[in-house]
């Protein structure tokens, strides 16, 4: 038994931080933040996907999951909310202009703040049905459905960990010095282009 419970522990772990590599909205909305804003809003953006990737662990554990599942309805109101909300960031982003964005100094002028860099990151996670189907599908294929509490919550401690790891790893390095002095003069258009993804990506959800 606990070596079933440990492998499901490598699994989980596995596929979740192939995943988490795998570039998607998540990875396009800290790339924004790390570029534009502060090293602590890029962190809190992290903070706010990791958050927003619990809740999805915590629902798909408690059974919620096959709710979802057997109610394809509830994923699409899902769905268009988080089609939503990428058009709407992808928009804020392909209308950034030049003034006030000074990285080369490490000036934030415009920082959006660790509140809205953690909603940024939370709302864009939580509102992405593929997170939601991915959990979903990952914990009935690969998970055993009887595991003890204990080794619950180390799924869910797990999904977290990696999840603020590798966007915290992300942030810091895109929120270097040399980093921000490389794409200084480049920062409206670097906003623009990740707007663009970010539109791509909700109208992609809509045709989904």
């Amino acid at each position: 038994m606990f070596q079933l419970f440990s492998q499901s522990l490598v699994t989980l772990a596995t596929v979740n931080l192939i995943a988490l590599i795998s570039p998607g909205p998540d990875f396009a909305v800290v790339l924004k933040n790390s570029l534009l804003y502060s090293r602590r809003t890029a962190l809190f953006t992290a903070m706010g996907i990791a958050s927003a990737a619990i809740i999805h662990v915590i629902y798909t554990l408690l059974g919620l999951g096959v709710v979802l599942d057997d109610n394809p309805w509830i994923l699409n109101v899902v769905k268009y909310l988080g089609a939503g909300y990428l058009i709407y960031l992808g928009i804020k982003g392909i209308m950034t202009n030049k003034e006030g964005l000074d990285l080369g100094s490490l000036r934030h002028r415009k920082d959006i703040g660790a509140r809205q860099g953690f909603s940024n990151g939370f709302f864009t996670n939580l509102l992405n049905p593929k997170c939601a189907m991915f959990f979903i599908s990952l914990f009935s294929v690969a998970i055993s459905p009887d595991v003890p509490v204990p080794v619950m919550v180390s799924y869910v401690m797990i999904v977290f960990v990696e999840t603020i790891i590798w966007f915290s790893i992300v942030a810091f390095c895109l929120t270097g010095k040399t980093t921000r002095e490389k794409f200084a003069s480049q920062a409206h258009w670097i906003s623009r282009l990740c707007g663009v993804i970010l539109l791509g990506l909700g109208v992609e959800f809509i045709f989904m």
